[in-house]
């Protein structure tokens, strides 16, 4: 009987990966060619005598409060003038273009009204809270934020923050963004419905972004995910023997969900933890509920978060 069960499991493995595929292949033959527009490049290169030409071509880039005497002077701002360089060495190539593509592929294989926006690359003074900007038609992405963990221009900020700070992490940030215009849920009240509202946008990012890792997806090293999965069962019991799931305690936020340099259990195992824990759980009961339900990614990403806990016969790894 242990040999026909684990022949069952292999079979289920091998057809799910057949079918997976499957899909990607028809994913890929979807037309979709944006080509990544470096307006920060062109602001760099421009001079006060051409700059009118890039102003004409890119009017919506230009803020009407500030006066071309005012765009001069930023050209020749010497703190700019480094910024600039910098993006220009880090991304002399800008090899991301095809992993954007491939976002945009499955956004609109899912979504068959999405229309790809235009791409358009600028510096922002490291405003890493604004790493990216998207409307319907058009998707800002400031490089000055992917420049690499221990780039200089960080110097100061939390290293739980800049560990993100890298070019990796463009299309998984890209993908949260649109995530947040495709999950519908109500209020959240609990702390079960933070926990599986971010666990929606990390399977959005599953769907949307399959090839890029799960440490990549959630913006964990390597070693931080390992220490998730290797602790889940522990991290579950937590919640569960606190009475976590259904308190609408604010500070669980700030202890679980947030980024954060590690979750907050008030153990001596706190600083071995990764932050958004919380985050992760929610992402395996979303994974668990889609595993054992007939339902359509779509229609998961409206239910509500009870309905999915509930019915998601989740059992965290041990």
């Amino acid at each position: 009987m242990k040999k026909i069960g684990f022949y069952l499991v292999v079979l289920f493995i091998v057809f799910s990966c057949k079918n997976d595929n499957q899909l990607e292949k028809e994913i890929a033959q979807i037309n979709v060619d944006v080509t990544v527009e470096r307006f920060d490049k062109y602001f760099s290169e421009s001079t006060s005598e051409d700059l009118h030409k890039l102003k004409d071509a890119y009017p919506f880039m230009f803020s009407k409060q500030y006066s071309d005497e005012d765009w001069i002077a930023r050209l020749n701002d010497t703190l700019q003038m480094q910024l600039h360089a910098e993006v220009n060495r880090t991304f002399e190539n800008f090899e991301e273009e095809e992993d954007i593509n491939s976002l945009y592929r499955h956004l609109r294989y899912y979504y068959k009204e999405f229309k790809e926006p235009r791409v358009i690359t600028v510096t922002s003074d490291v405003d890493y809270r604004n790493k990216n900007i998207i409307t319907d038609s058009i998707a800002i992405i400031a490089l000055d934020t992917y420049l690499g963990t221990d780039h200089e221009f960080y110097r100061g900020i939390q290293e739980y923050l800049r560990l993100n700070f890298k070019r990796e992490m463009i299309v998984s940030d890209l993908a949260a963004s649109y995530s947040k215009n495709y999950i519908y849920q109500s209020e959240t009240k609990t702390f079960l419905d933070d926990m599986i509202y971010f666990g929606k946008a990390l399977y959005f990012k599953d769907r949307m972004i399959p090839s890029v890792s799960d440490a990549l997806k959630i913006g964990y090293t390597e070693e931080q995910l390992q220490w998730a999965q290797a602790n889940e069962s522990n991290i579950w019991s937590n919640f569960v023997e606190n009475e976590l799931l259904y308190s609408t305690d604010p500070k669980l936020l700030s202890r679980f969900i947030s980024p954060a340099p590690f979750s907050k259990f008030n153990l001596e195992l706190d600083q071995e933890s990764p932050g958004q824990l919380g985050q992760y759980i929610g992402w395996q009961i979303v994974r668990s509920f889609m595993k054992n339900n007939d339902v359509s990614f779509i229609q998961m990403l409206t239910k509500d978060a009870t309905d999915i806990f509930e019915n998601s016969k989740f059992k965290p790894r041990k």
